[in-house]
């Protein structure tokens, strides 16, 4: 029998369609799970009637990583932060680059609270900042929850893939600090032939993290003949635009993995991407094609590098003004983000 974390949140009974069935109201699935099921995600089980979260305090990941790794380019630049991360993901991309940990069951470890606090306790230099990342956050829901009610003074950040309802969203959004959202394509086609979901819910998450003034940045992985056409990328940029320029945007490069056999994306394919979206978009960065301009945050009035990143380290050229708010070094121009912590 799978062993019982927490009563799960955002569910109704579905007797209608089975024997103690529910139906979970997470995401935009709304999976019906019988007895002794699990939905999509695998992280909710229907035991006898009832929902439980059982990746509830499972780990597949504990480091310290860069925070240009998530990639977070304008939340407290040159800073680390803990990464963690369920076992699960509520979507089924056949290209996903970290199969091996959310597509499959693989071995979890415990992570409590508890734990958590030891270790800032530990290491006191370490900024109170921690990631949920590597697989969907969302199908950890419950512990991201939890977490922010006991340990209130933690900046969270998730890394996700977008995909839930817009009421457990509205729950949590006062509790994150920062979001990276991975907009897989601007075509709704795209997400149900090849992820196993659908767009609106993720531009939707887009909106309201945005609204909600949490901090937001964008990652679209180009894959060759999928959705990296010059049409599709200014169609992402426009779209991303008209909720607000200033959102940065990550245009990765794709490589094969999980059940993918196409070709890497060409470096000068992200290049020239890169360029569409620049049309529209304040920040686009180039990733996953080595470290070099595309990866700089550049002053548009002198073209100076406002922020410098290379392999060992980060370079700012920010300064606070009167009100405490960042502006640049070379030309005393506002600069959007978080920097102080």
């Amino acid at each position: 029998m799978q062993e019982l974390r927490r009563e799960a949140m955002f569910w109704e009974k579905a007797d209608d369609l089975g024997a103690k069935a529910v139906r979970c109201l997470l995401c935009p699935h709304h999976c019906i799970i019988k007895v002794g099921e699990r939905g999509i995600c695998r992280g909710r089980y229907n035991h006898d009637g009832t929902l439980y979260a059982i990746n509830y305090g499972k780990t597949i990941a504990f480091n310290i990583d860069p925070i240009e790794k998530k990639p977070l380019y304008h939340y407290h630049p040159g800073s680390a932060i803990i990464s963690i991360g369920p076992n699960s993901c509520n979507l089924g991309c056949f290209f996903c680059q970290n199969a091996e940990i959310s597509q499959k069951d693989t071995g979890s470890a415990e992570l409590t609270f508890s734990d958590i606090r030891t270790y800032f306790h530990q290491y006191p230099s370490l900024p109170r900042q921690i990631a949920i990342t590597y697989t969907e956050p969302f199908t950890w829901y419950e512990y991201i929850y939890d977490l922010a009610q006991e340990i209130p003074d933690l900046a969270i950040v998730l890394i996700t893939n977008g995909y839930v309802e817009s009421q457990p969203l509205q729950q949590l959004l006062p509790y994150l600090d920062a979001m990276n959202i991975d907009l897989k394509s601007i075509q709704d086609s795209f997400y149900r032939q090849h992820c196993n979901g659908g767009l609106q819910p993720v531009l939707d998450t887009i909106k309201m993290a945005h609204a909600h003034g949490v901090h937001l940045e964008i990652t679209n992985l180009l894959i060759p003949g999928l959705n990296d056409s010059p049409l599709e990328t200014e169609e992402l940029a426009l779209t991303i635009a008209k909720i607000d320029r200033e959102i940065p945007l990550h245009l990765s490069r794709y490589y094969p993995a999980y059940k993918a056999q196409i070709h890497p994306t060409e470096i000068q394919a992200v290049l020239d991407a890169r360029k569409i979206a620049q049309k529209h978009l304040r920040w686009v960065y180039a990733g996953n094609i080595g470290y070099g301009e595309h990866y700089n945050s550049i002053c548009a009035k002198c073209g100076k590098p406002i922020i410098t990143r290379g392999v060992e380290e980060v370079k700012l050229n920010l300064l606070s003004d009167k009100a405490g708010k960042a502006i640049t070094g070379c030309c005393k121009e506002p600069f959007r983000g978080k920097f102080e912590k």
